[in-house]
């Protein structure tokens, strides 16, 4: 991260679906939480989980202990404007996220908001974006997690670019999945993503969503080096 300190909300945004916002969300919740912050994760669209399943904050919880909060939820496997059309339902306004992200921070020091695939999914019935709610949101900025195989540099840059036109506060990119073998290819996307100006936070390990909640607490602040350090993470 190029800041010294973190802001009070960290919005987790993917260059793409799949590529590890949650695991990712969780690393950070328990790096926050071990350099002695208290911290919650707020998901402002789950989509793709019907009733009574675990989305992807029980995930979180799960792997952290830490209480998360689902704003809306929709059964189908899409993005949220087009899912909310099958069921006929309404998705809550910006205001509406703006507002339970300030009521979560009233109880705590970080609010980690878990985005829905990539920054510019549609969130709200009026179209806006993450990368709108980082706009509005006080205090706050993204972190984005990138693959690490071919194609994921385009990818990034393509991300990048749209948080530097909106104005947004970059605080590094992660890598979702690390294997645990990395060939040429992923490890020279490393070193790229590495020597950008907002740097490289990190790289959670591919299996690391197998671990258990103590397991993953005590890895996480290893996986996420940049972020540990201004924290003051042993």
């Amino acid at each position: 991260m190029t800041e010294a300190h973190l802001p009070r909300v960290v919005l987790v945004t993917g260059t793409d679906t799949d590529v590890g916002k949650t695991v990712v969300t969780a690393a950070l919740v328990a790096t926050a939480r071990a350099g002695g912050l208290s911290v919650t994760a707020y998901k402002p669209t789950q989509t793709g989980v019907a009733p009574g399943e675990p989305g992807d904050m029980a995930e979180v919880q799960r792997l952290t202990g830490v209480a998360a909060v689902e704003g809306v939820r929709l059964r189908a496997p899409m993005a949220p404007r087009p899912a909310a059309a099958l069921e006929g339902a309404d998705l809550p306004t910006l205001g509406d996220h703006v507002a339970r992200v300030a009521d979560l921070g009233v109880g705590h020091d970080l609010v980690v908001v878990e985005g829905a695939g990539g920054l510019l999914v549609e969130l709200t019935d009026a179209g806006e974006t993450l990368a709108d709610l980082a706009t509005v949101l006080p205090d706050s900025g993204v972190l984005v997690v990138a693959r690490s195989a071919l194609g994921t540099l385009n990818h990034t840059m393509l991300t990048r670019e749209a948080l530097f036109h909106r104005g947004v506060r970059p605080l590094g990119i992660v890598i979702g999945a690390w294997p645990e073998h990395p060939d040429v290819i992923e490890t020279t996307n490393r070193d790229y993503l590495g020597a950008l100006p907002e740097g490289l936070v990190g790289a959670v390990p591919l299996g690391a969503p197998r671990h258990d909640a103590a397991t993953f607490a005590a890895d996480a602040p290893d996986w996420l080096p940049g972020l540990a350090q201004r924290l003051g993470t042993p």
